[in-house]
Parts: C-alpha cells; sequence; structure tokens
C-alpha cells in the first residue's frame, strides 16, 4: 500500500502566487540576466555555434534523464544516435531502453525548436507532441506518451512506497493546465521569474503518467528562447538541479507546504545564473580545443577540406564512416582518405569495425574527453 501519511499535496487555488518579493529577487535577477546574456553573446559571435552546442546538448539530455533514475552514458547515445540514422529498428532492439530514453530526449528537444521557428506557440498542443515524442521508444511507450494522465499519481523514492508529494488529482488538471499556459504568455511578468514560476508548477501538476521531469526542464529552455532571452534554445540547466538535488525538491516541496514561491525564484534564479557561467565556460572549453585541433587538422590532412572535416567531428563526435563520406561536404575519396590518416594519428578511435553492410563507427576523442559527464 502507498503510504501517503508524510506527504506534501498539490497548492490548489494557490496558483498563479500573490505578489512576490522583487526586493528580495531583484539581485537574482539581474544576475542571472546578466550571465545569460554573456553566454548568449559569446555563440551569437561565433560563426558556428552549433560546433560548440552538440556537444553542450548530449550532456543535457545525460543529466536530464539521470536525474528521474535513467542511466545512460553520452558515448552510448551518440552511438544510438548513429544507429538510429542507419536503422531504427535495429537501434531498439541493441540498444537498452535507457539510452534510447535518453537520445529521444535530444531528439524532442530538436523537434521543438523546429516547430517553434516554423511558428507554433508554446502551447498543450506543442507540450503533448513533445511528450509523445520523448516516450515514442522504450518503456515509455507503455506510458500514454503525449496524453494527459487519468489516475493520480506520487511523487516519491524510486522503489519505495512511500510518497513525498501527491500533484494535483486529474479532475482538476486541465483546470491547472490553462492557469499554467496563461502566466507562459503573461509578458508582465519578466520571463526568467515566469520560467521559474512555470517550472515549479509543472512540476506540481505532473500532468503525465511519466516524463514529467525532463518535459518540465524542456520548458525553461523552451520559454526563455521564446521571450527572447537568449537567441535559440540552446540554455542547459540540468547539471546545476542535478548537483544541487535536495535543495531543489525541498524548495519545489516548500512551495506547495509553505507557499514558498520568493524562495523558490531566488533559488531557480541562482541556478541559472550559475549554469550560464558553467556553460560558458564549457563552451570556451570546446572552443578552445577547436583552435588547437585546426593547425593540426591542416598540417595532418593538406586540403582545403580540413577544416570542414573538422567541423564534422565537433558536430557528429560519434559517426560513421559512410556518413562521413556522403555528408561531409568533402569528396568521398577525400574523406576516405582523411579517417585513414585520423585513425593513424590515434584522433580518431574504433568504436564498431565494419561487417557486412554496416560500416565502421569512430570516435573523436579529443572532444568526447573534454565531453563526457
Amino acid at each position: 500500500m502507498i503510504d501517503t501519511s508524510q506527504a506534501v499535496s498539490y497548492h490548489s487555488e494557490q496558483f498563479p502566487p500573490g505578489a512576490l518579493d522583487y526586493g528580495r529577487l531583484m539581485p537574482g535577477l539581474l544576475g542571472a540576466t546578466a550571465a545569460l546574456a554573456r553566454y548568449d553573446q559569446m555563440l551569437r559571435g561565433m560563426h558556428n555555434s552549433e560546433l560548440f552546442l552538440a556537444p553542450l546538448r548530449g550532456q543535457e539530455a545525460v543529466v536530464s534523464s539521470r536525474m528521474e533514475g535513467t542511466i545512460s552514458t553520452l558515448d552510448e547515445i551518440l552511438q544510438l544516435e548513429v544507429e538510429f540514422e542507419e536503422d531504427d529498428e535495429r537501434a531498439a532492439q541493441e540498444f537498452r531502453s535507457d539510452a534510447i530514453e535518453t537520445a529521444l530526449y535530444r531528439r524532442a528537444l530538436n523537434t521543438a525548436q523546429l516547430r517553434m521557428e516554423q511558428g507554433q506557440s508554446l502551447s498543450e498542443s506543442l507540450v503533448k507532441s513533445i511528450h509523445r515524442q520523448l516516450l515514442s521508444f522504450g518503456r515509455g511507450a507503455t506510458k500514454s506518451p503525449g496524453a494527459y494522465k487519468h489516475e493520480q499519481n506520487y511523487i516519491g523514492e524510486p522503489g519505495s512506497r512511500r510518497v513525498s508529494f501527491v500533484p494535483i488529482a486529474p479532475e482538476h488538471l486541465p483546470g491547472g493546465m490553462e492557469a499554467l499556459f496563461r502566466l507562459v504568455n503573461d509578458e508582465a511578468v519578466p520571463v526568467l521569474l515566469r520560467a521559474a514560476l512555470v517550472h515549479a508548477e509543472f512540476e506540481a501538476l505532473h500532468p503525465f503518467e511519466d516524463g514529467n521531469g525532463r518535459v518540465g526542464r524542456m520548458l525553461i529552455t523552451l520559454m526563455l528562447w521564446q521571450g527572447g532571452v537568449i537567441g535559440a534554445p540552446h540554455f542547459y540547466i540540468s547539471r546545476y538541479f542535478e548537483d544541487h538535488k535536495d535543495e531543489y525538491l525541498g524548495r519545489l516541496r516548500a512551495v506547495s507546504s509553505d507557499h514558498d514561491w520568493d524562495g523558490w525564484c531566488a533559488f531557480f534564479l541562482a541556478a541559472v545564473e550559475q549554469q550560464a557561467i558553467g556553460n560558458l565556460e564549457a563552451a570556451q572549453a570546446i572552443g578552445q580545443l577547436y583552435e588547437e585541433m585546426k593547425p593540426r587538422f591542416a598540417e595532418l590532412l593538406a586540403s582545403k577540406y580540413a577544416v570542414a572535416a573538422l567541423d564534422y567531428l565537433f558536430t557528429h563526435p560519434v559517426f560513421s564512416n559512410s556518413r562521413f563520406t556522403h555528408s561531409a561536404g568533402i569528396p568521398s575519396q577525400t574523406a576516405a582518405r582523411f579517417s585513414r590518416v585520423l585513425l593513424q594519428e590515434r584522433l580518431l578511435q574504433v568504436v564498431r569495425q565494419p561487417a557486412g553492410r554496416r560500416s565502421a563507427m569512430y570516435r573523436f576523442e579529443p572532444l568526447m574527453e573534454r565531453v563526457r559527464v
């Protein structure tokens, strides 16, 4: 039997909260805004920010999924994505469900970006479509992808029957989601505070049977992008939440138990500021490696396509040899020579030997060493 004796229950009729303490929150709001601006400015100034964002997106997928008990590695999900490109069915059979779920996080975020670029607003419809893709394979496929919950769900430690939080009841969920999305689009509230309130409320509503934490963290990135604070959905916050998981969960619980929205918002703003600083440092480290590799690739490859090869490896640090020879914008014979040279120099490592119709798979180890989590 489920034990709810120590559980905190959803804060009925307390959202959106009354007046926030702007005097308390303003220093954090200014600090978070400035740190985000520095990070965004650096990326805007790069000739190809995708070189630096692709590895960071992989990190976010791994960490965000890990917060919900889905354990995978960056190497594993990048290998899986290569297999997905070649054969979805084979990939689903050969890889662990944890890795599939993590890879789907990256896919869902990319799909959300594409749909918003095409003009779709951040809405219940978009959130349901994100959830549908997130749970389209693996264990989540049996947990009503894209549909709101129909039965009461609970939050507690995995494997324990002791409940720590009781989300909103299913019959009250429609009104809760309507209120949530009214705030999403309320431009009278600064977007960073809106993102803070929306994330906490989404976690408290827990509208889906599974995958709520991952969707809730995606909402932060998408709201900051829609609100114009960042130029693209490239801000990833899960690392800070994981590193401060006890405080993160405690602050969320205190919203319902003590109506402490100010405490949660202060924590959230500190998280944004510190994670923006961390993301900036990570992108700078990747940029430094890129600059170190440019002259080395030019010398080793002795070709006008050397930079194109380097760019491909930074955006696809795990790749199939056949995809490299066809998709890097390099003549196929030249690309094949590049692979041989880089293998000889141990810049590439073999992930999978060629077998039958399956080409070899390689890993660009200098970059992977910098971005593994």
